[in-house]
């Protein structure tokens, strides 16, 4: 298995990974609970440059040329900038009032989303992500990691912790209060 940056032809394999993440969330965004709707909305940005899901955000875990595993993720002082596009976007088109809470701030690299294809869950994968992330930001380039866990997936939790990211306080996001993790 390799870990490499995303490339855009990447796209079409990396939307049903980080759906698998997101689905609630990306449901509340465009305002119905549709898998086609919410991998085609997801799609859109993921080909797109300059939003926080853009594939210049992700990286992928390739198996014989399969991709197997997608994490999603960016520095949080740029959140704003990033999220501009898909808040125009969902207003435009879902939601005139969409106005989601910040999820990251400065200060951290934001973990925003990792999924793992469900032929390929229980290997690992998810593991070898993180620990690729945490060396690459926190031990080559002495930067602090952050993401989000919902109190319902207390195995992630699990192993977050086990990695050695540490409780820093909660969030809100689309009206879910989240724990918020560091590590670095």
């Amino acid at each position: 298995m390799i870990i490499r940056k995303a490339i855009q032809t990447d796209s079409e394999f990396i939307a049903p990974c980080l759906l698998l993440a997101m689905e609630d969330i990306i449901y509340k965004f465009i305002g119905k609970k549709d898998y086609d709707s919410a991998r085609n909305f997801l799609l859109y940005f993921i080909e797109k440059e300059n939003n926080q899901y853009s594939y210049q955000n992700c990286f992928v875990a390739e198996e014989n040329k399969e991709i197997i595993g997608v994490v999603n993720i960016y520095n949080g002082a740029d959140l704003i900038v990033l999220r501009l596009p898909i808040i125009e976007y969902v207003r435009a088109n879902f939601n005139p009032d969409f106005n989601p809470e910040n999820e990251t701030q400065s200060g951290e690299f934001y973990i925003d989303s990792l999924g793992v294809n469900p032929n390929h869950q229980g290997k690992g994968i998810g593991s070898k992500l993180l620990h690729f992330l945490i060396e690459e930001f926190v031990t080559k380039n002495n930067q602090t990691l952050g993401l989000l866990v919902e109190e319902e997936n207390p195995n992630a939790k699990k192993l977050y912790l086990k990695l050695g990211f540490k409780p820093v306080g909660t969030k809100t996001l689309v009206g879910k209060t989240l724990e918020h993790l560091q590590i670095g």
